[in-house]
């Protein structure tokens, strides 16, 4: 009995407490005063493995990563979307390994901050950071493929030399790979050898290695510090001695390493394009070749027999028109019909040369082609499509390589020009713009809008280099040439052009003066 009525009490307790609980209802609704926020987090959250940024958690993810590897993007760049799979894959890699070394990435728009700390100018821009030092970050320049990206990290982890005691340990260590490089230097605490070290951290694709023993200078017929390239084809070795009272000069030796490190002859492909041009050598000759058929590949032996006395100077270059090279092609305005051929280049000018029709691919034409090229005998060749019947008969004028000279230079107009590409985005994004554009100044005779395909023609004055580029050429005699950086849009290029060719400086905006005697004249008084 008494276990029932302490049961009911219980009962009546809960069921009052719920009575209570409705009738101060809108009391208990009643939302909480806002709490005073607090500092910003400094956590550290993950996308993918890799850390994501900011300037409030950037410090504690030093402090807790040794090593870090720092990526810079904007959500808009086509360059970093291209990265980004890559940039994951080799954060999973180095996860996988349990690696000391940790990926991250900054929104560099939304951290404007961190941007302006670390100098980043454009992006992607990588940076590594070591042992928490925010001061000093090393700019990556790596490959911007995963296993690249790997490579690169552990190379600056260390040793990016091997230290070779025995001529046992170097003839397995030349023989390992197809290519080694080994640094010869009495004293390894030498300024020089600090200098070979970076550049080793910076090749990554090559196998480096270290000594300082005398018998293994004597094995190999040296009397003095040298740095020397072994390898598995053309001469064999290639040696590159330490000046005495100069010491290593970083650039020298990589120039020697990138150069001696190349085959004689490359043939391009998708695994040899980034060495061929990433070898410093500004001139390559190419010779299109169909790889399938008999008699073309018996011009290799010519060809090959032509190279070494260039080497450093020219870069001989294979394109099999039969392979996946058609881009090549199109880039020369060639077609694989035309094979075999010579094409000369300088990718600096992008100037190209083309020799004489019909003539025999030997060792001994070869060589008088890019002799007569490099003493200038030889002009370049400019490529450019017919001039259109119709080419001034619309608002936008249609120029090429044959009539380009004629308009754009024309002492009394004002010539506007855009060299487009077909398939580039950003010419087809602005070409409304520029066909209104002429058509607001069709009726202005002194002002032409034109527009040229650089995929197709090419000029002596200039080289163009990007797409969409925009010049401007304005009336008179001195063929002056202004490049137009400015917003690509309908008021911003007529203000351009109204303006003869320069943007005007932006109005202040006036800032009203109070009446004298006002309470606030002092306060706008210090204002302004």
């Amino acid at each position: 009995m008494r276990l029932h009525s302490l049961f009911l009490l219980f009962l009546l307790t809960v069921w009052a407490w719920a009575l209570d609980g409705e009738e101060g209802g809108e009391e208990e609704a009643k939302a909480p005063e806002e709490a005073t926020p607090g500092p910003p987090s400094d956590e550290l959250l993950e996308e993918d493995n890799i850390l994501v940024l900011t300037q409030h958690n950037f410090d504690r993810a030093l402090r807790e990563h040794r090593y870090l590897l720092v990526e810079f993007y904007a959500p808009w760049c086509g360059h970093c979307r291209a990265l980004a799979p890559e940039y994951a894959k080799a954060a999973s890699l180095l996860k996988n390994e349990s690696s000391e070394l940790k990926l991250a990435k900054v929104d560099g728009p939304a951290e404007k901050e961190l941007v302006e700390e670390f100098g980043v100018t454009g992006y992607p821009d990588l940076k590594f950071f070591r042992d928490g030092n925010r001061s000093q970050p090393v700019l990556f320049t790596g490959p911007r493929e995963a296993e690249g990206i790997v490579r690169w990290l552990k190379r600056r982890l260390g040793p990016s030399a091997t230290r070779l005691e025995t001529e046992a340990e170097a003839a397995q260590f030349i023989d390992s790979q197809d290519i080694v490089v080994i640094g010869f230097f009495k004293d390894l605490q030498d300024e020089d050898v600090a200098e070979f070290l970076a550049i080793a951290e910076d090749a990554i694709d090559l196998t480096f290695g270290l000594t300082d023993q005398l018998e293994l200078f004597q094995k190999y017929d040296l009397s003095k510090d040298t740095v020397v390239i072994f390898k598995k084809f053309d001469e064999g070795r290639a040696d590159f001695p330490v000046d005495e009272e100069l010491g290593v000069d970083q650039a020298d030796l990589s120039r020697f390493i990138a150069i001696h490190s190349m085959h004689l002859v490359t043939e391009f492909n998708s695994q040899t394009s980034s060495k061929i041009f990433g070898a410093r050598i500004l001139n390559h000759l190419l010779l299109f070749i169909n790889q399938t058929l008999a008699q073309h590949k018996e011009l290799l032996t010519g060809f090959q027999e032509a190279a070494p006395p260039f080497r450093g100077e020219v870069l001989f270059v294979v394109v099999d028109v039969a392979g996946e090279n058609d881009h090549v092609l199109q880039y020369f305005g060639m077609n694989a019909t035309d094979a075999p051929t010579l094409r000369f280049i300088n990718v600096e000018t992008t100037k190209k040369y083309v020799p004489n029709i019909g003539e025999e691919i030997t060792a001994a034409s070869v060589t008088t082609f890019c002799q007569d090229i490099l003493s200038g005998k030889i002009k370049p060749h400019l490529r450019s499509q017919e001039i259109p019947a119709d080419w001034d008969q619309k608002p936008v004028k249609v120029l090429v390589g044959k009539n380009f000279e004629q308009v754009a230079f024309d002492e009394s107009k004002n010539v506007f020009v855009k060299f487009y590409a077909p398939w580039c985005t950003h010419c087809k994004e602005m070409a409304q713009t520029w066909e209104d554009l002429a058509e607001k100044y069709k009726d202005r005779e002194d002002i032409i809008i034109a527009e040229l395909d650089s995929t197709a023609n090419e000029l002596e004055a200039f080289a163009i280099r990007g797409f969409p580029t925009l010049k401007y050429f304005p009336a008179g005699p001195d063929r002056k040439v202004i490049e137009y950086k400015s917003a690509r849009d309908l008021e911003t290029f007529s203000k351009f052009l109204d303006n003869g060719g320069v943007l005007p400086e932006p109005e202040e905006p006036e800032v009203p003066l109070p009446e004298v005697g006002t309470n606030d004249s002092k306060q706008h008084k210090d204002e302004l």
